[in-house]
């Protein structure tokens, strides 16, 4: 095996570098790179609106397409947050933070409980078109059956709707 040379050690004549020198001042050229001697653009921050986009698969392809999206949108990317499985080195959800300046959205509370109320009155309408699509399918013609309310299931499931049944048998008393 062929041993190697020693590296010539530092030339006297050339001095090192001053501390208080920045590199692109040493760089030739470093007066002529594109943006310099503008001043930077100061803007008064305002009131921000934030989006999160939840990814399930996490691959190049996805956060590339969602980046993407909504950088096409207007949003800036605020960054990306990785959730990890114990059993793999692989993320198993990431989301994406974006922002942009504007009025945050107004929510009108009222109007959300409204909304609430017809669901669990009517059911949802993604139960609804569920239903629809399958009885299209169907072979046989089944009429529409309106979906128990959100509280008449619950009352359902408690048992509070059915007589309390009656108890057969002996019934033992706790001592005293």
């Amino acid at each position: 095996m062929p041993t190697q040379k020693k590296r010539p050690g530092r030339r006297t004549e050339k001095p090192p570098p001053r501390r208080g020198a920045s590199r692109t001042t040493a760089r030739k050229g470093a007066s002529q790179r594109p943006g310099r001697g503008r001043a930077p653009v100061v803007r008064t921050p305002g009131p921000l609106q934030y989006k999160v986009v939840e990814l399930s698969t996490v691959d190049e392809g996805a956060l590339e397409r969602t980046l993407n999206e909504w950088t096409a949108k207007g949003w800036n990317l605020d960054g990306v947050q990785f959730a990890m499985r114990e059993s793999s080195k692989r993320p198993a959800m990431a989301f994406v933070f974006f922002t942009r300046e504007g009025e945050a959205a107004r929510h009108d509370e009222d109007d959300a409980r409204q909304k609430l109320l017809r669901m669990s009155e009517t059911g949802s309408p993604t139960a609804q078109l569920a239903a629809e699509a399958a009885g299209e399918h169907a072979q046989t013609v089944v009429p529409f059956v309106h979906p128990l309310s959100a509280h008449e299931r619950l009352a359902k499931l408690a048992g509070l709707d059915e007589p309390e049944p009656t108890e057969e048998g002996l019934t033992l008393e706790p001592e005293e």
